[in-house]
C-alpha cells in the first residue's frame, strides 16, 4: 500500500463543482485584486474566528510581519517566540531588525513553555509570538497574563490552527493580533500561497489594511513603508467555498487522530498529549521515538510517507545563527525523536490501520 502525505486533489474532487464555479466568477468578473471576494472572505473568517476584523493577506510569513508592524514592533526589539516552528515564525521578527528570544519547549504539548518566558523578558522586549503548534492551542491564558502584567504585546501564530478552541473562543481571538497561513495543506488551505491577520482592534486592523497594500491609505497616499501583501480575488473564493467544510474537516482529522492513539496505544512511542480544556484541531499527528531515524526509513520503505516537523531548532538553522541559544534542551531533545505521520480527512481507516500495523512490526521485528 502507497499512503502520500498528503492528497489535496482528492479534496479539490470532493468540492470541484463549488471550487469551479467561484473560480469561473472570478473570471468572468475580470477584477482580481482586493475587491468583493477578499471582503466576502474576510467578513466569513472573522465570524469563525470571534473576531471584529480580518485582513487577507498574499501568505502566513508576511501575515507574521504585518501584524508585527502593526503593533510598530522595530529594529533593536526583542520578542520571545519558540524554536520549535517553521522558519517563517522567526524570519518574521529578523526582517523587521528585531531580534527572537528563543523560549523553550513544554515537553508534553511542544508548544512554548509559558513557565520560562519571565526569565525572558528584558528591557528590550516588546511582545511574545506563541505559535499554536501541531493543531493545539498553545497555554495562551497563561502567556496572556504574563503579557499583561510586563505591557507585552501577543501576536498568535495560528498558521496551524484553524478552528482550535478553549472555552469556545478560537485561535487569533486572544491576542492583540493573529496571523493564519492558508498555504494548501493548512487545515483550511487556498490554491498557492495565502493568509491573513485578524484583530479586534480596530487601530490594527486599519493599519494592517494600509501595510498591505504598500502603506497607502488612499490612492497613493502611503503613510507607511507597507508591502505588496494582497490576498487575491481566486484565492479568496476559494476560501470562500473551503471554509464551509473546515469543521467537518476538522472532526475527520480529530477521528483519524484518534483511531491512531488507539491502536498505537502500548508501544514504545509517545502519543501526542491534548489539553483536555481545549480542542486540538490535528494539522499534524507526531509521535515520539528514540529509534526516530529507523522508524522513518522503515515506514516510507513500506509505502507511507512521513516526515519531520521540525529538523532544526530555528536557532540552528545556517541563516539564524547569529541567534543561537543554549538554554532549550527540551527542543533539543525532541527534534530528534519526533516524526509527522500521514494525517488528512481525504485518509480512509484502514490506511490508518496499515500504518499503525507497519509501525507494530517495526518494533517487532525492524532493525
Amino acid at each position: 500500500m502507497k499512503i502520500p502525505f498528503g492528497q489535496l486533489s482528492r479534496q479539490y474532487q470532493s468540492i470541484k463543482k463549488e471550487v469551479d464555479q467561484a473560480v469561473l466568477q472570478v473570471m468572468a468578473r475580470g477584477w482580481f485584486i482586493l475587491g468583493q471576494e477578499v471582503g466576502n472572505f474576510e467578513k466569513k473568517f472573522a465570524k469563525y474566528c470571534g473576531v471584529k476584523y480580518c485582513v487577507g493577506v498574499a501568505n502566513g510569513l508576511e501575515a507574521l510581519q504585518i501584524s508585527l508592524m502593526a503593533l510598530g514592533i522595530t529594529a533593536g526589539d526583542e520578542v520571545i517566540t519558540t524554536p520549535l516552528s517553521a522558519a517563517a515564525t522567526s524570519l518574521a521578527i529578523i526582517h523587521l531588525g528585531a531580534k527572537p528570544i528563543f523560549v523553550d519547549i513544554d515537553p508534553d504539548t511542544y508548544n512554548i513553555d509559558p513557565k520560562k518566558i519571565e526569565k525572558a523578558i528584558t528591557k528590550r522586549t516588546k511582545a511574545i509570538l506563541p505559535v499554536h503548534l501541531y493543531g493545539q492551542l498553545a497555554d495562551i491564558k497563561r502567556i496572556m497574563k504574563i503579557a499583561r502584567r510586563h505591557n507585552l504585546f501577543v501576536i498568535e501564530d495560528c498558521a496551524q490552527a484553524h478552528g482550535a478552541q478553549l472555552n469556545n473562543k478560537r485561535a487569533g481571538s486572544f491576542g492583540d493580533i493573529a496571523a493564519f497561513s492558508f498555504y494548501p495543506s493548512k487545515n483550511l488551505g487556498a490554491f498557492g500561497d495565502a493568509g491573513c491577520v485578524v484583530t479586534n482592534n480596530s487601530e490594527l486592523a486599519q493599519k494592517a489594511r494600509s501595510l498591505r497594500d504598500y502603506g497607502q491609505v488612499g490612492k497613493y497616499d502611503h503613510k507607511y513603508l507597507g508591502l505588496n501583501s494582497r490576498l487575491d480575488e481566486i484565492q479568496a473564493a476559494i476560501l470562500s467555498v473551503k471554509i464551509n467544510y473546515l469543521n467537518r474537516w476538522n472532526n475527520q482529522r480529530h477521528q483519524l487522530a484518534t483511531l491512531y492513539s488507539s491502536l498505537l496505544s502500548g508501544l514504545p512511542v509517545s502519543l501526542p498529549e491534548t489539553n483536555i480544556s481545549s480542542s486540538h484541531v490535528w494539522h499534524l499527528y507526531v509521535i515520539k521515538t528514540n529509534r526516530r531515524d529507523a522508524l522513518k526509513k522503515y515506514l516510507i520503505n513500506h509505502g507511507v510517507d512521513v516526515q519531520i516537523h521540525y529538523p532544526k531548532p530555528l536557532y540552528r538553522q545556517e541563516a539564524m545563527k547569529q541567534f543561537n541559544c543554549h538554554q532549550c534542551p527540551e527542543a533539543e531533545s525532541t527534534i530528534k525523536q519526533i516524526l509527522s505521520l500521514p494525517l488528512y480527512p481525504e485518509m480512509t481507516n484502514g490506511q490508518v490501520v496499515y500504518i499503525c500495523k507497519t509501525i507494530k512490526c517495526f518494533f517487532n521485528h525492524g532493525k
